[in-house]
């Protein structure tokens, strides 16, 4: 697949949001509560307040800073084993059965899991698995835009999401991914080309795959 051909594919992908790029409070979004050389889980202090698959978020200190890609999400019970209960049958709505069980809040947890794509030591970002894994408790934050922007000037995480054992499917969280970050730069649709050609490379020897994702980036 030559590069007009990868251009001609995934041509307006999404529209261009350039004007979101402004400063802003970087959002806490959960803690680390368990943790590995190549991802991390986090629980959510809200219920169901997830990051969208595909969102890159951070954790760590001034000395070292984890990136990562959001793959995976859950929410549960708190108490090992036990199953939720179907509670609305005389419910009008759903906001309603919390609304007459307002213990649930306390009852059940949101989690996700995500997978490590790069890190930050000193002023530089490097697109590789860090020396070390995030420690538990530490706080996770979405990733505000310029950071996203400044992450995905490189493409080198591509590789590690391609080469990842994850339980969904590859092709759905780089297009995921792609589309996340792609809304952050002024020219989401050449980020996306440049992108497109990159995964060309990588997946020069699965063409089925990298027609998959870039069907996906442009839905």
């Amino acid at each position: 697949m030559d590069d007009s051909t990868i251009a001609e594919s995934i041509r307006q992908p999404i529209k261009d949001k350039g004007n979101i790029l402004k400063t802003e409070e970087p959002q806490r979004v959960g803690e680390v509560i368990a943790a590995g050389t190549t991802d991390f889980t986090a629980q959510c202090y809200q219920l169901y307040q997830i990051p969208p698959l595909g969102s890159l978020v951070k954790t760590g200190d001034a000395v070292l800073e984890l990136y990562a890609v959001v793959y995976n999400a859950t929410t549960s019970s708190l108490e090992p084993g036990r199953r939720p209960i179907a509670r609305g049958k005389d419910e009008a709505s759903e906001e309603a059965i919390y609304r007459s069980s307002p213990q649930l809040e306390k009852l059940l947890r949101s989690e996700f899991s995500a997978l490590v794509v790069g890190h930050k030591a000193g002023d530089k970002v490097r697109h590789y698995l860090p020396p070390k894994p995030a420690r538990i408790h530490s706080f996770v934050h979405l990733c505000l835009p310029q950071e996203v922007k400044d992450f995905s000037r490189s493409l080198g995480f591509l590789n590690i999401i391609i080469n990842s054992h994850l339980p969904i499917p590859q092709d759905e969280l780089t297009a995921a991914c792609l589309r996340h970050m792609s809304q952050y730069h002024e020219d989401g649709s050449g980020f996306i080309v440049s992108a497109g050609k990159r995964l060309a490379a990588v997946l020069s020897d699965d063409f089925n795959k990298l027609s998959a994702i870039l069907e996906r980036i442009k839905q």
